[in-house]
């Protein structure tokens, strides 16, 4: 066996994420996925596709038109070599950030050679996730029968669960409430802040780089996308405190400190660092850590705090050491329970969180979430002259995932 070899991440890019029901709708997952891995490898002229060892690509729902291995049908969609193997990976809101990982790990292991490069990505389209027929145990039976939403959270319960690992998600995340006393008042400031600072981000043109525009055909003309849909510049403290409560009726949770229902997608290249010759590029960051943990389900939106620390520990550093992290905004008050839990830990500051907007405001496609938050964090960490940052996201079922970076601008620095 081959000793690891360190792996870096060469480039990332993803679409704007669209509004359900909104610009991106009559775009299909597979042509969205095509469509940003073709952006992926047009900022990388020199790389020959070939050259590509593998493909993973997340995807939560996989129930309609992202079906039959999107990861393969994107790389063939988008006209690259069929001899490239490619799979498509689900754990839900984490799928492109354990395609990240996977492809990480596939590197380091000498499985796609020294000089190894792969593509790791995520797509989603939750406003074209179908409703689906469970089959009946007996054919044709003389009664109705339901459809069932594919777009989020559990479907087709099996019975067998403990009822209170199935709750909904806004009522898991209430319960985290709960546990935590984070109030409402806090969940608004931390939505309007996201809102503040991604409509900062894209006027200061922090994205304009990272984001590929999306050409939508109709039938009577064409638009181009080319930002988020989601993120309201004006959105205050005050306006969020009149919306009504969505999971309880005397609740905490609405739809304004919660992410949104979303389309988009991601991709990430990475590689060996003897990938850089036939990448025609310096990478911007070293993966350092990588890490999983788990918990409870109901508990789900805490599982980061875990995974964090599992991957610090793997980079061989504290959160002392930490000048950046991206947590997914699944809802605010998960996003400000981790927080709270890593400052005890050591987060120097609370306002290096999410310094160029979340979830709340950007959109929540959930297989494409991942790549986002780890092309933002490379992004940041280099724009703010940081060595160390933190990508992490729950996961529905009491999971979560994290990711390490090394700015490679100031990798081997002292610490």
């Amino acid at each position: 066996m081959s000793d690891s070899l360190d792996t870096y991440l060469y480039a990332a890019v993803r679409t704007p994420f669209g509004k359900f029901n909104g610009s991106l709708a009559s775009v299909r997952p597979d042509d969205l996925a095509a469509h940003v891995l073709q952006a992926l490898l047009e900022r990388v002229p020199q790389l020959d596709p070939a050259a590509v060892g593998e493909v993973y690509l997340g995807n939560a729902n996989g129930a309609g038109e992202d079906n039959r291995n999107v990861g393969r049908m994107a790389w063939l969609l988008a006209g690259y070599p069929v001899e490239t193997p490619a799979t498509s990976i689900n754990r839900l809101c984490g799928s492109s950030l354990d395609a990240t990982i996977q492809a990480s790990r596939a590197l380091a292991s000498g499985d796609l050679g020294a000089d190894g490069i792969a593509v790791a990505g995520g797509v989603e389209s939750m406003t074209r996730a179908p409703w689906v027929l469970p089959k009946s145990d007996r054919p044709f039976p003389a009664g109705d029968v339901t459809a069932v939403s594919t777009t989020l959270g559990w479907r087709l319960v099996n019975p067998k669960m403990p009822a209170e690992w199935t709750v909904s998600l806004g009522e898991a995340n209430e319960q985290l409430q709960e546990r935590f006393s984070i109030s409402r008042e806090r969940q608004d400031e931390f939505a309007a802040r996201s809102h503040r600072l991604a409509a900062a981000a894209w006027e200061d043109g922090f994205y304009d780089a990272m984001v590929t525009p999306v050409k939508v055909a109709t039938r009577k003309a064409s638009t181009v996308v080319d930002r988020d849909e989601g993120i309201r510049p004006d959105t205050t403290v005050d306006t969020l405190a009149g919306l009504r409560p969505a999971f309880r009726p005397d609740g905490t949770i609405t739809a304004g400190n919660a992410s949104p229902l979303s389309d988009g997608a991601g991709a990430l290249l990475v590689g060996t660092a003897a990938a850089a010759g036939r990448i025609g590029t310096d990478p911007l960051a070293r993966i350092a850590g990588r890490a999983a943990s788990a918990l409870e389900p109901q508990s789900f939106g805490f599982a980061p705090v875990e995974a964090a620390n599992r991957a610090l520990a793997q980079a061989g550093i504290s959160w002392s050491d930490v000048g950046a992290v991206e947590v997914n905004e699944a809802f605010a008050v998960q996003s400000l329970a981790c927080v709270d839990a890593w400052s005890q830990l050591g987060l120097r500051d609370p306002e290096i969180v999410n310094t160029r907007g979340g979830a709340i405001a950007l959109g929540h496609p959930l297989g494409a979430s991942g790549t986002r938050i780890i092309g933002t964090l490379a992004a940041v960490l280099r724009e703010r002259g940081e060595r160390w940052g933190v990508a992490a996201i729950c996961i529905g079922v009491g999971q979560a995932l994290a990711i390490v970076l090394e700015n490679t601008d100031l990798e081997g620095a002292a610490a």
